[in-house]
């Protein structure tokens, strides 16, 4: 039971705030002393106590002095909406501090291994570094761009068809495919679509499974339309946001800004998700294939094309039913200007 064991049985705790904390960061944390665990917990959401000080109260009653702490991202130096969780770990004896990556928040940034270290405090980081890098993408992206993470999900039939024939049901997966995108819903701070394909279709997009809704709201759903009048959703209006047609990118950046969201989820006609595709805003791609074949005049992705193809990297295929999920990130050429 090394430091990599113990750090990934934090990032496990870190995995129960995907979706709760935006704009904070989904973080976990675990105490260990003398191979003993005596206290572990996760960041429930912005404005309650960090996953250190979730995982001291949780080892309430135990001698924490001399422990180790395990946490999935350099702790946080400085005060915001609670206390700095350097001091919470001096104050309470703790002898060693792993953590997996440094803080991309400017103001955090490499100041917690100077601070602890001052307190007699032994620091190790980077340990299993990559695993909670990829958990802490979408926050990483808005402190350094301030666009989301944003995951383009739609279900096809084999020839890339996203409605059957008419006078066809309109599912193309089966149940436990649709039970998969809640889940993933679960997951998002925001689904955008379009004016068009909530005139059409009339969808929720909401989270329907109560446990799945456990510590969280639902996401926002952000209707990009220019006749908010002619809208009508499945349930209610609440958590909705009309944006007017424009730029993209400015949309999305408004959702990072004034909502805090830090991941975006497209469920969309083939129009609008090439638009997005287009302006080079999608960043992972979660596709469900029905082994079906539609034919018809509505693709996935229906815009004018794109300059070059886009390729996936860390393909991830799981059959889900009859059904195929495929899931990948967008591949992209480095920023000259980085």
């Amino acid at each position: 039971m090394n430091d990599a064991y113990w750090m990934k049985l934090a990032l496990e705790e870190a995995r129960k705030g995907v979706g709760k904390t935006a704009p904070n960061p989904p973080v976990g944390a675990v105490i260990v002393k003398d191979g003993e665990l005596l206290g572990k917990s996760w960041h429930r959401a912005a404005g309650q106590p960090h996953a250190e000080r979730e995982a001291l109260a949780d080892a309430a009653g135990k001698d924490v002095r001399g422990s180790t702490i395990y946490i999935t991202l350099e702790p946080c130096s400085t005060r915001g909406r609670t206390p700095p969780c350097t001091q919470g770990l001096i104050d309470a004896g703790i002898a060693r501090v792993v953590y997996a990556t440094v803080d991309r928040n400017p103001d955090h940034a490499g100041r917690a291994d100077s601070l602890l270290k001052a307190a007699g405090i032994e620091v190790v980081s980077g340990v299993c570094r990559d695993e909670a890098e990829k958990l802490l993408r979408p926050f990483f992206k808005v402190r350094e761009t301030g666009l989301p993470w944003v995951i383009w999900k739609t279900a096809m039939s084999l020839d890339g068809r996203i409605t059957r024939p008419p006078g066809e049901g309109q599912w193309l997966t089966g149940e436990l495919a649709r039970a998969d995108v809640q889940k993933l819903r679960a997951t998002v701070d925001a689904i955008l679509t379009s004016g068009e394909t909530v005139r059409r279709d009339k969808p929720a997009l909401t989270i329907r499974v109560a446990e799945l809704l456990e510590g969280r709201q639902q996401p926002w759903r952000v209707v990009v339309s220019d006749f908010p009048e002619t809208l009508s959703l499945d349930e209610s209006m609440e958590r909705v946001l009309i944006r007017p047609r424009g730029d993209l990118a400015e949309i999305l950046r408004n959702l990072a800004r004034e909502q805090g969201v830090l991941t975006v989820m497209i469920e969309a006609g083939g129009v609008f998700s090439a638009a997005m595709f287009e302006a080079g805003l999608v960043d992972e791609v979660v596709v469900y294939y029905a082994p079906i074949l539609c034919g018809g005049p509505s693709p996935g992705l229906a815009g004018g094309g794109l300059k070059e193809s886009l390729h996936l990297q860390e393909i991830d295929f799981q059959q889900i039913g009859n059904d195929i999920r495929l899931r990948g990130l967008i591949v992209r050429a480095p920023d000259p200007a980085r």
